[in-house]
């Protein structure tokens, strides 16, 4: 019989006579919101590209595309759009219904192309290749948030990043900082606490 140290025997996980590591299987983790709905808006487009008359590779996929699809959601939007001809035009709380349409809002769009973006390149699209990335969708957009913003009386503005403060760094020359018997600082030299402001 052969001992425990001889490392010829297996260890059972199960059950948990465990002479050495084991390894059990996790189940797989639990994908993130993002990820489910990046996965889901890429279904839908290729479920759009397979319903296209006629049916779309998307390896024949353009800007132009992307953008018919985004007019394409439009009718399944909840965002109301007021036309110019209408007397809440540019009114963000208008007193009372009117009959225009309802389209998808600039954010919702603008997210969604982002995980478009990436749900192409992640499923082996090329990044110099990608349709959501083309200039005329980000042209599509911007114009969708100008109109919107002026239909609705939404000012949209950019946010402004925050800069990291700047560190200033002192140079101190050794040579001169020293006096003569070499090992005291020079008195009259700024100390690095001096020169960097609080």
């Amino acid at each position: 019989m052969e001992s425990a140290d001889s490392g010829s025997q297996r260890s059972d996980p199960v059950k948990g006579d465990d002479t050495g590591p084991s390894f059990v299987s996790l189940p797989p983790a639990t994908p993130s919101r993002y990820e489910s709905q990046k996965r889901r808006d890429w279904n839908t487009f290729l479920q759009y590209l397979k319903n296209h008359k006629p049916p779309l590779a998307l390896s024949r996929c353009s800007g132009a595309h992307v953008i018919e699809f985004l007019k394409y959601l439009d009718q399944f939007g909840k965002t109301k759009v007021h036309v110019a001809a209408c007397p809440y035009f540019g009114h963000q709380q208008p007193p009372s219904p009117c009959s225009c349409p309802l389209k998808q809002a600039w954010g919702s769009l603008d997210a969604l192309i982002g995980r478009l973006r990436a749900a192409y390149e992640e499923n082996g699209g090329r990044p110099d290749s990608n349709p959501f990335a083309a200039r005329a969708v980000r042209i599509y957009l911007r114009e969708v948030r100008e109109s919107q913003a002026k239909a609705r009386g939404i000012p949209y503005e950019k946010k402004k990043r925050k800069r990291p403060p700047t560190v200033t760094t002192v140079r101190v020359d050794v040579a001169s900082s020293r006096q003569s018997d070499g090992d005291a600082c020079n008195v009259g030299a700024p100390s690095v606490a001096e020169a960097v402001p609080p």
